[in-house]
């Protein structure tokens, strides 16, 4: 089990920000987790990393029980990228040098690092896509060349499980179809991490993606296979605006009905 919540609710203050959370991630499964802003997905993604506690409820993440196990140890076993992330690296360092931060989970490069740890991030840069950025300074790359660096740092460290917290947002058409590319390449790979995928897009989940999640105001809305999830009157119901699902190229396109 990679991940499982049982009963998971979460207050801050007087507020009921998680409800009542059920779901599981087996092995083998990519799941995208779909919701509106503030619909919770962010800070459901807090309990699983250990950041927040729950008020009620019981995690346990890579076959382990919060209060069983050393969170900080868990964590080396979790690759997250995220908005945040990028606000807190330094943008005087070299791709290369933020890449190799990823074995360490450290804002910037402070252990000493060995020819084989040079050859790993040189290879993920290159499976990546992004080999070309090896000396450029972090602060010089574009917002689609910086997510893949921050992706390849986050596969330094051999993640069992990587989060990828809508990392489409600010890129332009083309640079989100590499992206996307470059993603199903990581789904394809033996022995590869399993992937949670947050987006609010429905066009954004390709078919490597074999489940998703509803997430709306605080709880589950529906935890299926991906086919069940984006039909039209699921997704009519989950946003309360009637769309319809169009398929194209074997992904799906949300449009408002009668738009089309």
């Amino acid at each position: 089990m990679i991940i499982s919540l049982k009963n998971v609710s979460w207050r801050r203050d007087t507020t009921m920000i998680l409800r009542d959370m059920n779901w599981e991630v087996k092995q083998g499964q990519h799941w995208c987790i779909v919701g509106l802003n503030g619909s919770g997905k962010t800070t459901m993604l807090n309990v699983v990393n250990g950041y927040i506690w729950p008020t009620t409820g019981q995690v346990e993440v890579l076959d382990h029980r919060f209060g069983d196990v050393d969170l900080r140890e868990l964590r080396k076993r979790i690759g997250w990228v995220s908005t945040s992330l990028q606000q807190k690296l330094y943008g005087h360092q070299t791709a290369l040098t933020i890449v190799l931060s990823g074995k360490f989970a450290t804002i910037g490069l402070y252990d000493k690092t060995n020819e084989e740890d040079l050859k790993q991030a040189e290879e993920l840069m290159d499976f990546l896509g992004c080999s070309a950025l090896v000396t450029r300074t972090y602060d010089t790359l574009s917002q689609g060349q910086r997510q893949k660096v921050l992706i390849a740092r986050a596969l330094m460290a051999n993640p069992d499980l990587l989060i990828l917290d809508e990392p489409c947002t600010g890129l332009d058409i083309f640079a989100r179809e590499q992206l996307l590319q470059m993603i199903e390449k990581i789904t394809k790979q033996p022995g590869g991490p399993t992937l949670l995928y947050v987006t609010h897009h429905i066009e954004e989940i390709t078919p490597c993606f074999t489940h998703t999640l509803l997430v709306k105001n605080g709880e589950i809305f529906k935890a299926d296979e991906t086919a069940n999830c984006l039909q039209s009157d699921v997704l009519s119901d989950f946003f309360d605006t009637s769309v319809e699902v169009q398929e194209h190229h074997n992904r799906k396109w949300l449009i408002l009905a009668g738009d089309n």
